[in-house]
């Protein structure tokens, strides 16, 4: 007899195939009344794959549930607390993702500071013949900080060094296996580097942790990198920072409202913007969807998922 798992949100449609032929698979989705669907036949799924959320509603609706998977590294959009008062584990995809996000950071960090993404829209704008592009500034042998040196941030300090860059991080805790320094203060990070680059776990803890006093330690010389969540950086005092030219600018894969993009960032020039693409390639997504198959899978077989949210 096969496993029953539900899907919540929408996933890639090769991982459907796989769920679809390795277990009993239904797709919340495809109800045309979700609740009185969870209602009649919640209690039959022992399996849930979802795309990143689960809240304590959902999970509670599933009172056979004994494992999540989730596509993603981040579970900020899943009550952790929720599954754990069940003892669910909550299988996540770290490790697949870090090389795209890191090169991701890097090319973030050398478009801000060298204008490439600018440069080319002032050239399609047929505005070179007016005059050549205004100076930018150097990537290469600056000061990079770290915030959250955790997976991803090792990949990024490992090509940052390529780039002969001085590196520091800030953690909640010093990192035993890194020779850099560590920061206890976020502020002083920011107050030390040229970039400052974001990639710590989104949730209530990291709530707004770059905030104002951060932006202001960071300077007019200094650029903000976030690759990690938008709750992370206070949005508010980010706009009003570049819109004062109070930092040098900032390069953002993530925002708080997303796809919602605020209209004050979208007018700015210091700033880049992408649409959260930090492991959107064929190979990475190809691999997280594996790891959410393979965490089910893992789990049915020897109860432990592959990978799994806080360890």
């Amino acid at each position: 007899m096969k496993h029953k798992v539900l899907q919540y949100g929408k996933l890639m449609p090769t991982l459907e195939q796989q769920l679809a032929e390795a277990f009993d698979w239904h797709r919340l989705a495809d109800q045309p009344d979700a609740r009185a669907f969870l209602a009649a036949r919640g209690g039959e799924f022992v399996g849930l794959a979802t795309a990143g959320f689960a809240d304590a509603a959902l999970i509670a609706a599933l009172p056979s549930l004994r494992v999540i998977s989730s596509f993603g590294v981040g579970v900020d959009g899943i009550d952790l607390d929720a599954a754990a008062r069940r003892g669910i584990p909550v299988g996540n995809t770290p490790d697949v993702l870090n090389d795209c996000v890191a090169d991701l950071a890097i090319g973030l960090m050398i478009d801000v500071a060298r204008g490439v993404g600018a440069a080319e829209r002032y050239l399609r704008a047929g505005q070179w013949p007016q005059g050549p592009y205004p100076l930018q500034r150097r990537f290469s042998g600056k000061k990079l900080g770290i915030v959250g040196l955790g997976r991803i941030g090792h990949e990024v300090a490992k090509r940052a060094l390529a780039f002969d860059m001085d590196i520091r991080y800030h953690n909640r805790r010093p990192v035993l296996d890194t020779s850099m320094p560590h920061e206890p203060s976020l502020v002083e990070l920011a107050r030390w580097c040229d970039f400052l680059l974001v990639i710590v776990p989104g949730g209530a803890a990291t709530r707004h942790l770059i905030s104002e006093a951060v932006l202001d330690a960071l300077g007019p010389k200094g650029y903000l990198v976030n690759v990690a969540r938008g709750s992370v950086v206070d949005e508010p005092a980010l706009v009003r920072a570049l819109q004062g030219r109070r930092i040098a600018g900032a390069a953002l894969d993530v925002f708080e409202r997303e796809p919602q993009v605020p209209p004050e960032l979208m007018a700015l020039d210091n700033v880049v913007l992408v649409p959260h693409i930090g492991s959107a390639t064929v190979e990475t997504r190809a691999a997280m969807a594996q790891r959410v198959f393979d965490n089910l899978k893992s789990f049915f077989d020897t109860g432990k998922p592959i990978s799994q949210a806080g360890l």
